[in-house]
């Protein structure tokens, strides 16, 4: 018998498979102190939370026979999962259970922003008849644009096509296939700014994306639009929505989702075209029952040795296989994050090569390694080690892994190489005793270059003076540089200068470096320096 602790208020409804199950005995004790949770926790074998729970470091620590953590909803902030790893206790969640209640949400906000109704309920009630002051507009034969046609963004579209609007998507990974499928136009940023009366957002939170919808996005969007988020408030720079909706740029806006919630930015409930919800976007009583179930069917699949389809982390492996691993893990998602960088675009096609030593190692952890690393640039935290794989066959995408005995140069090898519409991008590297991880090709480039943080790549004209020149820029910037790696196929041609530097970049900097004469691109390019079986919080959006 299995013994599982419901620490939180989950849904009686959705836990009822493992109320039924023989093999496990659950105990409910919703509210317990942490000092009770603490002295306890050794007693059972898995413990389901929902956000109230603070499942830390020393409650981790005090647990003896626990072999799972299941949060029924979808972050995991309240969990120490780098502890829980370290321990070998798997965190699992709930990814998709909210997909159809921020969906609808996200419909009910469309619709109450196009047709006044918060406002206009406001007034009835309060004894007013005030019918002209609140004519709205249809969705009839508007165009929605769509950020991010993932799960939540695709049931959008479906939905949206049934009011009879037009629907334009993007996201990094959406073909024109798969939207010719969903019966969308795929689009760019720009076209949807253009052409779009209304704009949602369903993507992730991450550098990449924060503030996606700015100052400059709002600049270029079609007078009269209307702005959804149901998403991650920090999507949205609050202020330049402000601006906007006072200037009557953007016509109105229906936020459930804040970039410093409780709080709302000062200004915007004072406009009249404003509505807005407090993180409503999975409270309905269905998705609660769904999760809830979600996590009993993952602790039975889990106890039974069946699959683990949504784990957070990735149980730590042991004995020398790890050992002699660890440092390709790290080298391995440098690679990763150094080739999606330069591709700076979703791929369409993967290819990795193992060699030399390689041959003779489990290299499946590796290559998922390799896999979120690539993911990770446009799917943010939402990818993970269990779920990489998963998530690439949903992007559409498959790898071609390729070992080759016949390789020669290196005692152990790795190759990236990324594909896009005829670009492509080829990332090798290698363990070298003494030295460490080596990045020593870059497309058709040899280098050397110890992969650090922060990196500046620049393609230029082979012409005298050019490294002078880059290193008199860093140098007036207070930038220094750390190494110098150049590579050149013949002299006078094509060349390109990767070098390390103590911080990135500046735009100064970047500037001036695109002004130089025979200087064709310049990037920066960031880089893991450590690597742990740590995962960001699951955030599926």
């Amino acid at each position: 018998m299995f013994n599982i602790l419901v620490t939180d208020k989950v849904s009686e409804e959705g836990l009822k498979k493992l109320y039924a199950h023989k093999d496990f005995i659950v105990e409910h004790q919703p509210g317990i102190a942490p000092e009770d949770l603490k002295a306890t926790i050794g007693q059972y074998d898995g413990l389901i939370v929902r956000n109230q729970t603070k499942v830390t470091k020393d409650i981790i620590e005090a647990s003896g026979n626990l072999r799972v953590i299941a949060r029924a909803g979808v972050g995991v902030d309240n969990i120490d999962v780098d502890a829980a790893t370290r321990k070998g206790i798997i965190v699992v969640n709930s990814p998709g259970g909210n997909t159809i209640s921020a969906t609808e949400h996200t419909l009910a906000m469309m619709l109450s922003l196009s047709r006044n109704i918060p406002q206009a309920h406001k007034s009835a009630a309060a004894g007013k008849w005030e019918r002209e002051k609140f004519k709205g507009v249809e969705l009839f034969k508007k165009t929605l644009g769509i950020i991010g046609t993932g799960k939540i963004g695709t049931e959008v579209a479906k939905r949206a096509k049934a009011f009879g609007m037009a629907v334009l998507g993007y996201d990094p990974y959406l073909t024109e296939e798969r939207a010719a499928k969903l019966g969308i136009k795929k689009a760019t940023l720009d076209e949807i700014a253009a052409q779009a009366d209304f704009i949602t957002l369903h993507t992730p939170l991450m550098k990449e994306t924060r503030h996606l919808i700015n100052e400059a996005f709002l600049s270029k969007t079609k007078k009269g639009v209307r702005i959804i988020n149901c998403a991650r408030g920090g999507l949205v720079d609050e202020q330049a929505l402000l601006q906007a909706l006072q200037e009557g740029r953007v016509a109105g806006a229906a936020l459930d989702v804040f970039e410093n919630e409780p709080e709302i930015t000062p200004g915007l409930l004072e406009l009249p075209n404003v509505i807005v919800t407090p993180h409503l976007g999975a409270s309905t009583r269905e998705a609660q029952v769904r999760v809830a179930a979600d996590v009993s069917d993952e602790i039975i699949h889990i106890f039974e040795s069946e699959e683990i389809r949504n784990a957070i982390n990735m149980p730590q492996t042991s004995g020398e296989n790890r050992e002699r691993m660890e440092p390709f893990l790290l080298l391995g998602e440098q690679v990763a994050q150094l080739g999606i960088q330069l591709l700076d675009e979703a791929p369409e096609k993967i290819e990795i090569t193992y060699a030399g030593e390689l041959l003779d190692e489990d290299t499946k952890l590796l290559t998922r390694t390799i896999i979120k690393g690539i993911l990770a640039r446009h799917l943010g935290s939402t990818v993970n080690l269990v779920n990489a794989l998963h998530l690439l066959k949903e992007q559409g995408l498959t790898y071609n892994l390729q070992r080759n005995a016949a390789f020669k140069g290196f005692s152990n090898y790795l190759e990236l190489a990324l594909y896009k519409k005829g670009k492509q991008v080829n990332i090798g590297a290698s363990i070298i005793n003494g030295f460490g991880g080596r990045i020593v090709k870059l497309n058709d480039y040899r280098v050397d270059l110890r992969p650090e943080q922060h990196l500046l790549y620049i393609r230029h004209l082979d012409i005298p003076g050019m490294i002078g020149q880059v290193g008199s820029i860093l140098g007036s910037n207070d930038t220094n540089i750390g190494t110098m790696q150049v590579g050149r196929k013949e002299i006078g041609g094509e060349a390109i200068m990767v070098l390390t530097l103590d911080k990135t970049a500046s735009r100064q900097v970047l500037d001036q470096l695109k002004e130089v004469i025979g200087i064709k691109a310049v990037q920066t390019l960031e880089l893991a320096t450590g690597y742990t079986f740590q995962e960001e919080p699951f955030v599926e959006v």
